[in-house]
């Protein structure tokens, strides 16, 4: 089930990420609670209430991509983004539109999974430490059977061990289990048989597992890889915690999930637009994939491993920034079903200033960790603030206009000469403090250019 958040909790948690664009965030915030209303009125009615689906208007770097990615994290709930370039009209080479709804399946299934798994996780923990002993006391892998010598018959029994030698196994498993759980063992390297994951081919642009395709009728493979105790705890873990689980009862959850809760972000949908008056070229191509985009969107039904899933409510979120193509030139039909515009706003200075200053993941703070790691600890005084972030403005006027991704430039420009002579174990620990006069020599966009002279 979605986290029960209002739309003013959306809001505060969207807030720590990205600054400005109030009203992308309210809209979002609202299209999510709406999830949780619909899912607490009668059945009758539920079939009746459709997702009011959204789109997303606005120059790159200004937060459409980022408020898709903070939802995924916000909601328990299958998510997928997609490229809209990524897709071909049907009867051309590329993926179908389709394969959208089978990687939100997926999503759906390993999502369900890992709850069902985290369940289990304890007596998952024993099995697995169970077993992690046995292969410590016992070092040599038995060989792993072939397959055809099991389907007739030919698996070999050894015999069993004698009364003494049992109670000397249980006193060295005894001992081995204490110093493992004491962290003894961790780097010790062991010899574990695993699971061979199913080749899989590639069709369409879509990986389909061998192993799937025979209906699980292949006995599974095994291998031995060489690895360290806490390396295999993990592997080990998973494995038993998978054997707990009811994989039918996931499959189901998975399904039910992805129709009543899912979330699907198409970006740069944009790069689709286009009607070609003449009936040919690549426009055709574009309004093609537009074509086979809107039963998706409408509500349609895809068959996925997992089931089949219907995508009637389905909340989808599309954002382009529509710099040459307008949102009228996407066909009617698709833009009906997108009936909630919303624009968002280039960035200004301050807004650029409030980024750095701000929000949870700051570059400020990033850029500190990371050379904090070679004893270099930075300090960024408020006028380089300033600076960096007129930097950022003049670099997005007098060229491309990429918004926020901008200040990334900046400050590998800015910090490149630290980032290369940091580091080594000789080095002292330095205090260094970033100022406006420091930014203006480092980064070339930080001085002003005088306009006057292209004047004619």
């Amino acid at each position: 089930m979605m986290k029960e958040l209002t739309p003013r909790e959306v809001v505060r948690e969207l807030d720590r990420y990205i600054i400005g664009q109030d009203e992308a965030k309210k809209n979002v915030a609202i299209a999510l609670r709406n999830r949780y209303r619909r899912s607490r009125v009668s059945e009758e009615m539920r079939e009746e209430i459709y997702p009011k689906n959204i789109l997303m208007i606005g120059p790159t770097g200004v937060g459409k991509t980022e408020i898709a990615r903070r939802l995924a994290k916000l909601v328990n709930a299958p998510f997928v983004k997609v490229e809209a370039t990524k897709f071909t009209e049907v009867g051309y080479v590329g993926r179908d539109v389709e394969s959208i709804i089978r990687d939100l399946a997926e999503n759906a299934y390993r999502l369900v999974k890992n709850e069902h798994q985290e369940r289990v996780r304890t007596r998952a923990e024993v099995m697995a430490e169970d077993r992690l002993v046995s292969i410590l006391v016992n070092p040599v892998p038995k060989k792993a059977q072939n397959p055809i010598d099991i389907l007739l018959g030919k698996n070999k029994t050894e015999p069993a061990p004698s009364e003494e030698e049992q109670l000397r196994i249980s006193g060295k498993r005894n001992d081995i289990l204490q110093q493992l759980r004491e962290g003894q063992l961790e780097d010790m390297e062991v010899d574990v048989e695993v699971e061979e994951s199913a080749p899989q081919l590639e069709l369409g642009g879509n990986a389909i597992s061998i192993g799937d395709m025979m209906g699980g009728m292949l006995p599974k493979r095994t291998k031995v890889r060489h690895m360290k105790v806490k390396e295999a705890r993990k592997i080990l873990l998973e494995e038993e915690a998978s054997k707990l689980i009811d994989d039918d009862a996931v499959k189901e959850e998975a399904v039910r999930r992805a129709e009543e809760h899912a979330i699907v972000f198409i970006d740069e949908i944009d790069k689709i637009c286009g009607r070609s008056a003449t009936g040919s070229g690549p426009d055709v191509s574009r309004e093609g994939v537009q074509r086979d985009i809107l039963p998706i969107v409408e509500g349609s039904t895809v068959n996925t491993k997992y089931g089949a899933i219907r995508t009637d409510f389905i909340l989808f979120v599309a954002a382009g920034a529509f710099h040459v193509a307008k949102v009228t030139d996407l066909i009617p039909e698709l833009q009906g079903r997108f009936p909630v515009h919303v624009t968002l706003k280039s960035l200004t200075k301050q807004d650029f200033v409030r980024i750095l200053t701000q929000t949870d993941n700051a570059l400020t703070r990033q850029y500190s960790a990371m050379l904090a790691v070679d004893k270099v600890h930075l300090k960024f005084e408020e006028d380089a603030l300033e600076a960096i972030a007129d930097a950022a403005c003049n670099a997005n006027l007098e060229g491309e206009d990429i918004g926020a991704r901008r200040l990334h430039a900046v400050f590998e420009e800015l910090l490149e000469d630290i980032s290369f002579n940091a580091g080594g174990d000789e080095m002292p620990d330095i205090d260094l403090n970033i100022t406006a006069q420091y930014v203006n020599d480092h980064v070339k966009a930080a001085k002003h250019t005088d306009l006057r002279k292209y004047i004619l």
